[in-house]
């Protein structure tokens, strides 16, 4: 990986927000917007750094946000937030009429409600551990969150790295490779940098981060050509998820990667970029 984060950081004021983003490609590509998960210390550049450069080398304008709420982007009122309009304003902002759709964990939710509420702008979607609103659960925790939510949970309100060390172990399969030292101390100073954002999702929890959650009944509405992938060892949403939105999104594929936690875009990079690249190209 070449680009760095400085190398393909924008900025653009919105309707109602500022918002930073990541852009690289050609300005002239298919657009493919990759979005964000929930977590403190998420944001587009420290969820895809590795998938950025090299889905934009394969032809695409590669726009990866942090949403209001996270990252260097305006701080949002959780009671009256919605991410479809924020990320609705966006695309309008930047002149995009429709991208392809990548969201990881509340990324992926997103993405969900923009295919559903919005199916005119989205040309494919393609989660990774995107959660649902769903009874019973089979292979997920019961009476409760998981227990990576759990710990979701208590790292907003402590963001220190030793937290943040819990966090990232529970997000990946591979700790020794992944939960290293040098990210949990990146991910608690990016906290620490705007604390207002963490301020205002301990304020609004439990109704926050995802304030507006997709009706199951409406997966069937989704026409986009959908991918859904999804960590077999995921400990915050289980694969189970995927397998429900396979069975009711119709034009959809579910891909199940062993060995691989929550963050798939980040453990199997290349496996992830590979399958994105060519599932937006030849579908």
């Amino acid at each position: 990986m070449t680009l760095t984060e400085a190398d393909v950081a924008k900025h653009v004021r919105t309707k109602s927000w500022t918002i930073h983003y990541n852009e690289a490609g050609p300005a002239d590509g298919p657009v493919i917007v990759l979005i964000h998960g929930g977590g403190p210390g998420a944001t587009g550049w420290s969820n895809y750094n590795p998938n950025i450069e090299s889905i934009a080398e394969a032809g695409f304008r590669v726009i990866a946000p942090d949403l209001p709420g996270w990252g260097d982007s305006s701080e949002v009122d959780f009671a009256t937030y919605d991410q479809v309009e924020a990320v609705c304003q966006l695309l309008d902002a930047l002149g995009i009429e429709k991208a392809a759709f990548v969201g990881n964990s509340m990324g992926g939710h997103t993405s969900i409600r923009m295919a559903i509420e919005h199916p005119e702008r989205v040309t494919h979607l393609i989660t990774m551990g995107a959660p649902i609103q769903m009874k019973p659960i089979l292979f997920g925790a019961g009476g409760g969150p998981s227990e990576g939510l759990k710990i979701m949970g208590q790292a907003w309100a402590d963001y220190s790295p030793e937290t943040m060390k819990r966090l990232v172990e529970i997000m990946v399969f591979d700790k020794e490779r992944f939960a290293t030292p040098e990210l949990c101390r990146q991910r608690s100073a990016a906290v620490a940098r705007r604390p207002e954002h963490a301020a205002n999702v301990v304020k609004a929890a439990p109704k926050a981060p995802i304030t507006i959650w997709v009706e199951p009944g409406r997966l069937s509405e989704i026409t986009a050509p959908s991918l859904l992938i999804h960590g077999r060892d995921d400990r915050v949403v289980s694969f189970e998820t995927a397998l429900v939105l396979a069975a009711n999104i119709p034009d959809s594929r579910a891909h199940i990667i062993n060995r691989c936690g929550h963050w798939a875009q980040l453990e199997h990079a290349d496996e992830f970029n590979r399958l994105v690249a060519d599932f937006v190209r030849n579908h």
